[in-house]
């Protein structure tokens, strides 16, 4: 039976959150450490092991940032984007567990919202992380139900404000359109030739070969921390695979970034199998601290309230 479209938007959530939760414990390190620690066909153990500094089931800052992205939305029926900003620096002034070097500069650098990321990129050169593609998952539900165009550009102007280098805004803006393509029914995978021919000119080549159907995340030439070869792992996990499950141990088994790498990899396949597909042993011990905004903690329940309040709200606003 397939999964409603419902089920596909609770599944891009969910599935990204368990992503990133599942491969946090695994993140720096070799090819195959998830398999070798937890064999294919054996039978079924807790996967959510934790460690490497984070609890059995806990969301990193992939998620964390996801939710304020979400929470932004909703409070304002639509892209605040001094507001979301605003939320990235309450959450990451209190010390997050992890953030990346990139987003904590352009967050604590004491800029406008509107030039941090910019002038970062100016400064350094270097704004091509994987970090706006990792929390894309609930602003990508948001959008789903306009058109390519606004989804497009809600995940470029999202992605600008930690991001300057316009290769993460193209990344991130072609896994909002497929997470698009995927809640309406299609193949996202199949539509890959017409979502490429959308990336702007500057960034479509590097796109074009890491989305190709031959590509393998070995033939990458950045490490999978970086936003191309970040994507194109999860849609290698995603069209190599024909489960949920198989799909997140293959994008683990990658090594090197980990968690985004299975964030971004969940937020696909989520969006394809529906969170009915998600083990529940998986999803049991789900759960995402958000530093600096009362000690809160979502799980499960929060996570699917969440979820279905983006789908409702993105029906009638932008």
């Amino acid at each position: 039976m397939e999964p409603s479209r419902h089920d596909r938007a609770l599944g891009a959530v969910i599935g990204s959150a368990v992503g990133d939760a599942l491969g946090a414990p695994f993140e720096f390190g070799p090819e195959g450490v998830f398999s070798a620690r937890f064999p294919p066909g054996a039978e079924p153990h807790d996967e959510m092991c934790g460690g490497g500094g984070w609890d059995p089931g806990e969301a990193t800052d992939d998620t964390q940032m996801a939710v304020l992205v979400a929470e932004s939305l909703l409070d304002h029926g639509g892209l605040e984007p001094a507001d979301v900003f605003a939320r990235f620096q309450r959450w990451a002034a209190a010390d997050p567990k992890d953030i990346g070097l990139q987003t904590e500069d352009v967050l604590t650098n004491g800029l406008p919202w509107d030039q941090a990321a910019a002038i970062h990129f100016q400064v350094t050169g270097r704004a091509a992380g994987n970090g706006s593609l990792m929390r894309a998952a609930t602003s990508a539900v948001h959008y789903a139900h306009r058109p390519t165009e606004v989804t497009m550009d809600a995940a470029r102007r999202i992605a600008a404000l930690t991001h300057g280098d316009g290769a993460a805004w193209e990344g991130t803006a072609v896994l909002h359109e497929l997470v698009r393509r995927a809640l309406d029914g299609a193949d996202p995978l199949a539509g890959l030739p017409e979502v490429v021919a959308l990336i702007r000119p500057a960034h479509r080549e590097r796109y074009a070969t890491v989305l190709a159907e031959d590509w393998h995340p070995d033939l990458a030439t950045e490490f999978n921390g970086a936003v191309w070869p970040c994507l194109g792992s999860a849609v290698w996990a995603l069209r190599t695979t024909h489960t949920f499950e198989a799909a997140l141990r293959a994008a683990i088994d990658l090594g090197g970034d980990t968690d985004t790498v299975a964030a971004v990899t969940g937020t696909l396949a989520g969006a394809v199998y529906g969170a009915a597909r998600i083990p529940a042993r998986w999803t049991d011990r789900l759960h995402v601290p958000l530093p600096g905004f009362d000690g809160r903690v979502l799980r499960l329940p929060d996570l699917t309230q969440l979820a279905c309040e983006l789908t409702q709200n993105s029906t009638h606003t932008g």
